[in-house]
C-alpha cells in the first residue's frame, strides 16, 4: 500500500513509518514538525525510495489537497496531535485546535480525494487515538471497545471530540473509516517530557525525578513498536468502521515505573548510582486519572495481535537505546519543555 501517514516525525509516528517501510509500504510522512517532531528519528528509512516526505500542518487544507493530488494514496494513518495532558492544561485551545480543527480539515480533505477516485472500498482512514477519552478506571476492570467516554483532562476530551467526528464521517459520508485506542507508549525516540524519557534524561543529568502525587496512578505499558505492528495490523486486515483498544497488558504504578528504571540505571550507568536518591514527590497533576488499562481480546481474536515485549524487557531495552543514543538525545535538550515541570496553570 502507499500510506500517508500524519505527524511521522514524532514518537508513534516515526515507529509506524520505520514499520510500514520495513514490512514493503511505501510511506509519504506528513508532519508540520512541532516541538516533539524530529526527523531524526527517521534517520534509518530516510534513503529509502518507499520513503518520501511532506512538510506539511494538517490544519492547512490547500497543502492536505495537494498532498493527496501528488501522492494519491491508498490510505491514512492519522497520528498527528498535541498529545501532552501537562501541556494542555496550560495551554487548551492549541489543542483543540490542532486535535479536533486538524482532525475535521483532514477528514474533509480526504473525504474529498477519495471521492475524486471514485469511492473506492479498499481506501481506509484509520485515526489513532488513546485510552484517556475514557476517563479514569478504578481498582479493578478495564477498558474496551464499548467503554462509555468520559474524559478528563482537556487533552483527553480533544481527542475524544476528534474520535467522534471520524465516526461521523463513517457515517454521514461512508468515509472507510477506522478508530484505534492506545494505553500509554514507551521505547526508543520518546520526546523526553513524557514520564519515562524524562525520568531517563533527568537521571542521567543527576537532576531531581518529579513522581505526581504518592506515585500510585495506575498505567497499562505499550511498548511502541508494538503499537506500530497493531496499528498496521488494523489498517491492512480491519473492516472499515472497526475500533480497537490496544494495550501492553502489562499495568504498574508510576513510581514502580521510575525505581525500574533507576534500578536499570544503577547497572548500566553505575557513576550515578544510586539513582533513587533523585527521586522526589511533587504536586499531583489536576484532574489526575488514578488507573488506566486495556483489555485487547477483540484485536486479538480479530487480527491475532498481542504485546511481543513484556514490561521488564521493553524497559531495559528503552534504558539501554537512550544510553546509546546520547547524541539524538543531547539535541533536543533545548526544545521547549524538556525537562521541565508543566501543567501547573489550573
Amino acid at each position: 500500500m502507499k500510506i500517508l501517514v500524519t505527524g511521522g516525525a514524532g514518537f508513534i509516528g516515526s515507529a509506524v513509518v520505520r514499520q510500514a517501510v520495513a514490512d514493503g509500504h511505501e510511506v509519504i510522512n506528513l508532519d508540520a514538525l512541532t516541538y516533539a517532531g524530529n526527523l531524526a528519528n527517521l534517520a534509518d528509512v530516510a534513503a529509502s525510495p518507499r520513503y518520501g516526505f511532506v512538510h506539511a500542518d494538517i490544519r492547512d487544507r490547500a497543502r492536505l489537497d495537494a498532498a493527496f493530488a501528488e501522492h494519491r494514496p491508498d490510505a491514512v494513518m492519522h497520528l498527528a496531535a498535541e498529545s501532552h495532558v501537562d501541556r494542555s492544561i496550560d495551554g487548551p485551545a492549541a489543542f483543540v485546535d490542532t486535535n479536533v480543527r486538524g482532525t475535521v480539515t483532514l477528514l474533509e480533505a480526504a473525504t474529498a480525494y477519495w471521492q475524486t477516485r471514485g469511492r473506492p472500498a479498499d481506501f481506509r482512514f484509520l485515526h489513532v487515538s488513546t485510552d484517556e477519552v475514557f476517563g479514569s478506571l478504578g481498582a479493578t476492570g478495564k477498558f474496551t471497545e464499548t467503554s462509555p467516554y468520559a474524559p478528563n483532562s482537556p487533552y483527553a476530551a480533544s481527542k475524544a471530540a476528534s474520535d467522534h467526528m471520524v465516526r461521523a464521517w463513517g457515517e454521514t459520508w461512508g468515509l472507510p473509516v477506522l478508530v484505534t485506542n492506545c494505553s500509554n507508549n514507551y521505547g526508543p525516540y520518546h520526546f523526553p517530557e513524557k514520564l519515562i524519557p524524562l525520568t531517563i534524561l533527568n537521571a542521567l543529568s543527576g537532576r531531581e525525578l518529579p513522581v505526581y502525587g504518592t506515585g500510585e496512578n495506575v498505567r497499562d505499558w505499550l511498548y511502541v513498536e508494538d503499537h506500530a505492528r497493531a496499528l498496521l495490523a488494523v489498517l491492512t486486515r480491519a473492516a472499515p468502521g472497526s475500533t480497537y483498544v490496544i494495550g501492553g497488558e502489562a499495568e504498574a504504578r508510576n513510581i514502580d515505573i521510575v525505581r525500574a528504571i533507576c534500578t536499570l540505571l544503577d547497572g548500566l550507568r553505575p557513576a550515578g548510582a544510586p539513582h533513587d536518591r533523585l527521586i522526589r514527590f511533587v504536586a499531583d497533576r489536576p484532574g489526575h486519572d488514578r488507573r488506566y488499562a486495556i483489555d485487547p481480546a477483540r484485536i486479538r481474536a480479530d487480527l491475532g495481535w498481542r504485546p511481543a515485549v513484556g514490561l521488564e524487557d521493553g524497559l531495559k531495552r528503552t534504558v539501554t537505546w537512550y544510553l546509546e543514543n546520547g547524541p539524538w538525545l543531547d539535541a533536543l535538550r533545548t526544545r521547549d519543555g524538556v525537562g521541565q515541570r508543566m501543567g501547573m496553570a489550573a
